[in-house]
């Protein structure tokens, strides 16, 4: 994928993160991407929802799956701004997810590259291509001053 195309993607989900605090949500902004077109977005809102699995990649998915009329996004790539939790690398299996771009890495709850390392695993049906490190410091910054301004 071109840089320039890879930076666009990155700066939705980086606005749509923006969004998320501005609602005292983790920082945190999803895209699903269909043959180079954004078709659903989501922003953190588990506080606002009160809804525990209500993640930025969890929202996009559902939006993504609806506006297909297709539980499985075969074909799709979703841009999310910080490494996936164990919830949604599970959901992103489930969907068929071609490919997975993340931003911020999350040592602590991230299952990625980090604690399970869900996609490693051998029970796993479906494992998409990860391309991690894209606008890290943007997105490490917004989750950084969000703790930050909480403590």
């Amino acid at each position: 994928m071109p840089l320039t195309k890879a930076r666009e993607m990155m700066e939705e989900a980086l606005t749509l993160a923006r969004s998320a605090a501005q609602a005292g949500e983790v920082p945190v902004g999803a895209l699903v991407v269909k043959d180079g077109v954004i078709i659903a977005r989501g922003a953190n809102r588990p506080l606002q929802s009160h809804d525990p699995t209500a993640h930025a990649e969890i929202i996009a998915i559902r939006e993504a799956a609806a506006f297909l009329g297709n539980d499985r996004l075969t074909g799709c790539d979703l841009w999310v701004t910080l490494e996936p939790c164990a919830m949604c690398a599970g959901a992103i299996a489930h969907a068929r997810i071609a490919r997975l771009y993340y931003g911020a890495e999350d040592p602590k709850g991230g299952a990625v590259a980090h604690g399970p390392r869900l996609f490693d695993q051998p029970t796993v049906h479906h494992r998409p291509d990860v391309y991690a490190g894209i606008a890290t410091d943007e997105a490490a910054e917004l989750l950084r001053k969000f703790f930050a301004e909480r403590r």
